[in-house]
């Protein structure tokens, strides 16, 4: 029998957005190796067909790049390279900056252009970067076979990718729910995650110290890039607002609850987790 606690580790899914790929980019910034006007094509130069040269890496961020939700998973594709090679063959749906439109590609491209600038693998980068700083033991990607017992299920899937009501299904666990991420090798910018409560709680605490865990004396970010990062970053005549990653105020938002006031910010994970944060009492919720 599997007991939930504090070091259980969960599936992350669309809080990889933030926690992994967001915060890696944001590194990024502050070293000077990427601007958020940046156009993604500077980075990954085969994506830059079909007008999708005017694609920013602030773009991505705020989901404004005109790209569709997903690749399409009625083809039988897989491999990252191919993840990669099937979005710079995308056509934008709409100009860039128009219509916000929460997109997978966004983020596992943003994934491929910090590992291209950091000469790292993501999985790595992130690693050295972020969790190791923070002492976030149990998280990251491709989680070893040795924390399986303290890893929940999510449900019976195909693996490597396919819907769940494929046939041939086995238990998910310790391999990404993400049908796209599991097809692109369980790593990918937009899901793949892996992490514990107690592991966020070190996260969330590491943002309302401005960029720096008190408790271990690690600085991650500056307090000037968590301030831009969880700043409305999409245009005025927007509805959704959204800072860089971030969820700040938009269709999405039904986590942030009926108490957490605007200048909060927070994401969900398609397995059912949530991260919300409030600067202003100092207050988060992990679930």
């Amino acid at each position: 029998m599997l007991f939930r606690s504090l070091d259980t580790i969960f599936d992350m899914a669309s809080v990889t957005k933030v926690v992994a790929t967001t915060t890696a980019v944001m590194a990024l910034v502050e070293d000077g190796k990427i601007r958020l006007v940046d156009p993604v094509a500077s980075f990954i130069p085969e994506f830059g067909k079909y007008g999708k040269d005017r694609v920013t890496v602030r773009h991505l961020l705020t989901h404004m790049s005109g790209l569709r939700p997903d690749l399409d998973l009625g083809d039988p594709w897989i491999g990252h390279d191919e993840a990669i090679r099937l979005a710079s063959e995308e056509v934008l749906t709409q100009a860039p900056n128009t219509r916000f439109v929460y997109s997978d590609i966004n983020f596992f491209l943003l994934a491929e252009i910090v590992q291209r600038v950091s000469k790292m693998l993501f999985e790595q980068f992130v690693q050295q970067r972020i969790f190791k700083p923070l002492g976030m033991t149990d998280t990251g990607f491709l989680p070893p076979a040795t924390k399986r017992a303290r890893i929940a299920p999510t449900e019976p899937c195909a693996q490597p990718g396919g819907a769940c009501t494929d046939a041939d299904r086995v238990m998910l666990r310790g391999v990404v729910h993400d049908p796209t991420a599991r097809r692109m090798g369980g790593v990918a910018g937009h899901a793949g995650l892996f992490s514990t409560a107690d592991d966020m709680a070190k996260f969330c605490r590491m943002l309302l110290g401005g960029g720096t865990l008190a408790t271990r004396g690690s600085r991650v970010l500056s307090p000037l890039t968590v301030a831009r990062m969880t700043a409305p970053s999409t245009p005025g005549n927007e509805a959704n607002i959204r800072g860089l990653g971030w969820d700040l105020d938009s269709s999405y938002s039904s986590n942030r609850g009926e108490l957490l006031p605007l200048g909060s910010f927070g994401h969900t994970g398609f397995t059912g987790t949530s991260v919300w944060v409030d600067p202003a009492t100092k207050t988060f919720v992990v679930i």
